[in-house]
C-alpha cells in the first residue's frame, strides 16, 4: 500500500521529521515540507528504507516541487541545555518558522510534540511510512545532516563521521576513547559505556 498525500486534503499540510536523534555527534536536524499535489513526486519513502543514492536524488526533486521546504537543527551545545526530545521539537519549530507558505495543520513523525504557536498539529508514529509529507521531511532532514556531518569529518577524520554519521558504531566509540571528544559531542550523552571512562 502506497503512502497517503494528506490527512486533512483541504488544509495546507506540512509534514515534519528529524534525524540524528541517538547520534553522539552532530546536530539534531529537522526538515518540514509542503507538497504540491499538483506536483507528485514519486518514490516518496521512510528515508531508512531508501539507498543514500536514492535520498539524494528524491532531495533534489523534493527541493525543486514543493510548495515550500525549510531545514532546522539545534547543535550539540543546545542539545545539552534542553535535552534531545525537545532539541528534536525546537529543530521542527525552526524549520516551520522558516517555511514561506504557513501551514494549517502539521504532521509530526512519532507520539509526542511541542504545540508550534496555533497551528493544530497531529503526531503519527512511524508517520514517515505513512505519509508523504513527512516521508519527504524524512528524506530532507537525513541528507542535510548527512552533509553536514561529512563536512565537519574532514576537519575530525578520526571519528569516521563520513561513515558513522556520528551514531555510536564500535569505530566512533573507539576514536572517543583514544582521542577524546570534540566540540561537535554532545556531553549530555554517554559516550562511552560506563565501563569505559575517558582518561
Amino acid at each position: 500500500m502506497g503512502l497517503k498525500n494528506y490527512m486533512h486534503k483541504e488544509l495546507i499540510e506540512a509534514g515534519c521529521d528529524e534525524a540524528g536523534r541517538g547520534c553522539l555527534a552532530g546536530p539534531v536536524v529537522a526538515a518540514a515540507v509542503i507538497l504540491d499535489p499538483s506536483n507528485p513526486i514519486k518514490g516518496l519513502d521512510d528515508s531508512k528504507k531508501l539507498s543514500e543514492k536514492k535520498r539524494d536524488i528524491l532531495r533534489l526533486e523534493i527541493e525543486g516541487k514543493a510548495l515550500a521546504w525549510a531545514v532546522g537543527f539545534m547543535t550539540p551545545k543546545e542539545i545539552d541545555e534542553v535535552n534531545i526530545l525537545k532539541a528534536s521539537f525546537y529543530s521542527m519549530h525552526r524549520a516551520l518558522e522558516q517555511l514561506k507558505v504557513s501551514p494549517e495543520h502539521i504532521l509530526v513523525d512519532g507520539n509526542r510534540f511541542i504545540a508550534y504557536h496555533e497551528v493544530p498539529h497531529t503526531t503519527v508514529i512511524k508517520g514517515d511510512g505513512k505519509y508523504k509529507s513527512i516521508a519527504a521531511a524524512s528524506i530532507l532532514a537525513k541528507t542535510h545532516r548527512d552533509e553536514m556531518m561529512k563536512r565537519f569529518h574532514e576537519d575530525f577524520p578520526h571519528y569516521s563521521w563520513d561513515s558513522n554519521k556520528g551514531y555510536p558504531s564500535p569505530s566512533h566509540r573507539a576514536a572517543i576513547q583514544e582521542h577524546g571528544p570534540c566540540e561537535h559531542h554532545r556531553m549530555s550523552f554517554q559516550l562511552l559505556p560506563s565501563q569505559l571512562e575517558l582518561f
